[in-house]
């Protein structure tokens, strides 16, 4: 509730004429009223402490509107003019509270939520509305509270999510002492948030926190069935294999652990999917996304990693010898067949012995 007030208004030009300056009306108007702030305050000197001398007006006379008027204002040639000569003087009523963010007033709006809305729901139907499309100056819609949390985690989130996946591929480009092959790992990782998606949008649910949290764990479990088939087919390949047989290979003898994994999966996030009332309804969304992803992402890894790792394997084996000739500079002291280097002495050179 909005409590009464006085406002005082000063009548600019004709205080600037008597030589009344606004600093003189205001302190004049607020030692009257609440006393001289204390670091301008006289103090009292006690044998321990200070105590601060505030002079203001007797409470009877501070609600007479009278008493008011009459105050006497300083100029600046010495003289005092009442105060209803340089101000005009009402009653009106005003915020029980100032709050500041930043250093700027604030106001909160509150509202309840309609059954069957969500917040982001909500606030793409307030972003449309006329005044918030044409805020007056010096007014800003900024995000705060829950608001801000939430864009800051969206954004730590991608941060966080793409450093794992950097780390993911540096690790497999160590282990496998090749540069193409991690990349169709990598990329097997977008079928994770394409099935949850498409999960979300059948399911009608809107996307939240425990959203991010189920695309997460669905790169880790995406990005382990792409491993399973790849390393599988690399080492065949090495032992001499075929690259077709190879693929095939894998796919025969790995199905069935990514399968297993899948169906593990999917059972385990039923019971929080089906999720409709109470507090586990809030985590529902997140067995959906992993539900969906996991059944889309198990589908086209058995068919789009192995093409893709065929592809990859052809293109490195194209490119391997370019690059290699390019970056690399040929040492006289290796033979054609790849002997260690002979001495710097010569040939017939002899190291003593030790």
């Amino acid at each position: 509730m909005r409590r009464p007030e006085i406002i005082i208004t000063p009548r600019l030009d004709l205080a600037a004429s008597l030589g009344v300056t606004t600093t003189s009306l205001s302190q004049a108007i607020r030692v009257a009223t609440q006393g001289e702030i204390d670091q301008n305050a006289a103090k009292f000197s006690l044998s321990d402490r200070q105590v601060p001398i505030r002079v203001k007006l007797p409470i009877e006379s501070r609600r007479s509107l009278d008493t008011i008027r009459n105050l006497p204002v300083p100029t600046a040639n010495g003289g005092s003019v009442p105060l209803s000569r340089v101000a005009e003087i009402s009653f009106g009523s005003g915020p029980t509270s100032i709050q500041r963010y930043n250093q700027s007033r604030r106001v909160f709006v509150g509202a309840d939520l309609a059954p069957g809305v969500v917040k982001g729901q909500a606030d793409k139907a307030i972003a449309k509305l006329p005044i918030m499309k044409n805020l007056p100056q010096g007014i800003s819609n900024a995000p705060f509270g829950q608001d801000e949390w939430q864009q800051e985690m969206i954004a730590n989130f991608a941060k966080a999510l793409v450093a794992g996946v950097l780390l993911v591929f540096s690790v497999l480009v160590l282990l496998y002492h090749r540069f193409v092959s991690p990349l169709v790992n990598m990329g097997s990782l977008f079928l994770a948030p394409f099935g949850g998606l498409l999960a979300l949008a059948i399911a009608g649910q809107p996307i939240s926190m425990p959203v991010f949290i189920g695309i997460l764990m669905l790169f880790g479990i995406v990005a382990k069935n792409s491993i399973l088939l790849i390393d599988f087919a690399i080492e065949e390949m090495a032992l001499g294999a075929d690259k077709d047989a190879a693929i095939i290979e894998a796919g025969h003898k790995r199905a069935q652990p990514i399968v297993m994994t899948t169906v593990a999966m999917v059972a385990g996030m039923v019971p929080t999917a089906l999720s409709l009332s109470g507090d586990s309804a809030w985590r529902a969304p997140m067995g959906t996304v992993v539900i969906g992803g996991l059944i889309v992402s198990t589908l086209l890894t058995l068919l789009i990693v192995p093409a893709g790792f065929s592809l990859a394997d052809g293109l490195e084996k194209r490119l391997g010898p370019r690059l290699r000739r390019m970056f690399l500079t040929y040492d006289p002291r290796y033979d054609t067949e790849g002997a260690p280097p002979r001495p710097a002495g010569g040939e017939g050179q002899v190291m003593p012995a030790e």
